[in-house]
């Protein structure tokens, strides 16, 4: 008689690493003639846009622009006024050796220093770096043994659900609409946005996403200093093709907005504008497996080799708004604030009182003009801390995917003193590994000796918190011989108190 081994492949979480790497930035910007010309540099912002990203062993390629926004004060009145550039890069950073069938890699990070100056009213000079933090984590297909038959063999078996990766996918979509201004504007300061999924249909292999990003423009008209806002909403409608994507899915799918161009209308026709959006889609699909922790026979001498495998489950799903708020003393305590904008640093989960919380640095820049007619930058460090939802364990390996975006960022100056408040909307998913010991291989030697016939029973003192299992194992008993000959449930698997147990002989 031959032992009968049955297999499957599981999803088991693979390699996971996160690493460190700098894209310098150095670059000359041109102002435009119908900007004016600059008095002074006010501040330069630098954000990356991945647009592509490869994974092979050992390594990572990443395509994509820095976008490189430098705010100044103009000449001759002229205010607060922008210009930005688009500056390529291809970035290969080195990783762990590992196999994989499936990946994703969430790319964040924050300016590491920029330095720029004016060469000329005309031409600015920027120098910098900007660090990225790269967390990779993979999944791989392993064979485990689900079940065992035949020769005598006994086993004990546990159940793993988990989820597998099932499609990860960032895509650029652009989306167009109308914006009308009151007045003629004289200058575009800046245009932020944030954006909404208001449906999403999954069908094998395509997704359907419909949603609105909604962009807040700040600008000046003709003759005037004073800064104005319009808000737009602009629709979207996508109809993605993503290879593995089922309806039973559980799908993350984030609409993340990297800039935007506006055009002037002819006559009285309205303007308009231009929102280009990264599209982040992940999908899980969940599992559940039967595979084989332990094992013996009752006839043969049985010699088994453990293996350690790791498991992925969706933690949770995170659709949530934190508010963030600081204040902090400002140089000149007449400071006219003229902007606000937020920034973000990588996401961590760290352990706050024992339970895990996810937490992100916020930097807010303030814009404001003292009392000599200067326009000056103000920095204010935040530290958003959201409580994940009970029940999450805190050991294993937490990561999350998320991405962050400000709402109602809102900044005043009281008394010298900057007063910053803001809610921030996270979207994403948090994960969680999980490692478990089961059978990597099982082998039967030579047959056991036989029994004592005249030994019917013998009684074993058991403690508190033993296994029958592992009983049975120690006599070449069969666990279910055992709950008969004691009267025990069918199922039992610990025991609750000490006491005497009957071994039944072979």
């Amino acid at each position: 008689m031959e032992l009968k081994v049955f297999r499957d492949t599981l999803s088991a979480a693979g390699g996971s690493c996160t690493v460190k790497a700098e894209i310098p930035i150095e670059n000359e910007i041109l102002i435009s003639d119908y900007l004016p010309q600059v008095f002074k540099l006010v501040k330069c912002f630098a954000r990356p846009v991945i647009l592509q990203k490869q994974l092979q062993p050992g390594r990572l390629t990443m395509e994509g622009y820095i976008r490189c926004t430098v705010f100044y004060q103009g000449e001759d009145g002229a205010g607060l006024c922008q210009t930005e550039q688009k500056i390529p890069f291809n970035k290969t950073v080195e990783l762990p050796g590992f196999e994989f069938s499936s990946w994703s890699a969430m790319v964040e990070g924050e300016t590491e220093y920029l330095n720029c100056r004016a060469v000329n009213p005309r031409r600015i000079e920027v120098r910098g770096a900007f660090g990225l933090v790269i967390s990779v984590h993979a999944q791989c297909r392993t064979e485990v043994i689900t079940a065992l038959s035949d020769c005598g063999i006994e086993q004990k078996q546990a159940v793993f659900s988990g989820v597998r990766c099932a499609a990860v996918l960032d895509k650029m979509i652009t989306a167009d609409g109308e914006l009308r201004f009151s007045k003629a504007p004289a200058a575009i300061l800046d245009i932020t946005g944030t954006a909404v999924i208001r449906d999403l249909k999954l069908i094998s292999g395509k997704a359907v996403a419909k949603g609105e990003i909604h962009a807040m423009c700040a600008w000046r008209a003709q003759g005037e200093n004073t800064l104005q806002s319009i808000a737009v909403s602009i629709p979207f409608n996508q109809i993605l093709d993503v290879e593995g994507l089922t309806d039973d899915c559980k799908c993350l799918c984030v609409v993340e907005p990297v800039g935007f161009s506006v055009a002037a209308g002819e006559g009285e026709e309205p303007g308009r504008i231009t929102a280009n959006a990264l599209l982040h889609l992940r999908a899980w699909r969940p599992y559940e497996l039967s595979f084989v922790t332990d094992a013996f026979s009752t006839q043969y001498m049985t010699s088994i080799e453990m293996k350690k495998l790791s498991g992925e489950k969706l933690a949770c799903m995170l659709d949530e708004t934190a508010a963030v708020t600081g204040s902090g003393p400002l140089p000149d305590e007449n400071t006219r604030l003229l902007a606000c904008f937020a920034a973000f640093g990588p996401a961590q989960i760290l352990l706050r009182g024992g339970m895990p919380v996810l937490t992100a640095r916020v930097l807010v820049t303030a814009f404001g003009e003292n009392s000599l007619g200067e326009i000056e930058s103000y920095d204010k460090a935040l530290e958003l801390v959201l409580p994940l939802p009970a029940g999450i364990p805190a050991d294993g390996e937490l990561y999350p995917e998320c991405w962050f975006s400000a709402e109602d960022l809102q900044a005043g100056c009281t008394g010298g003193t900057l007063e910053v408040s803001l809610n921030v909307h996270i979207e994403g998913a948090i994960l969680y590994r999980q490692s478990w010991s089961c059978i990597g291989s099982v082998e039967l030697g030579e047959l056991l000796d036989p029994a004592d016939p005249e030994i019917s029973l013998r009684i074993y003192y058991a403690q508190a918190g033993e296994e029958l299992f592992a009983i049975a194992q120690r006599f070449h008993v069969s666990p279910g011989q055992m709950l008969a000959a004691n009267g025990m449930e069918a199922g039992t698997q610990a025991l609750p108190s000490a006491c005497r147990l009957l071994v039944p002989g072979a």
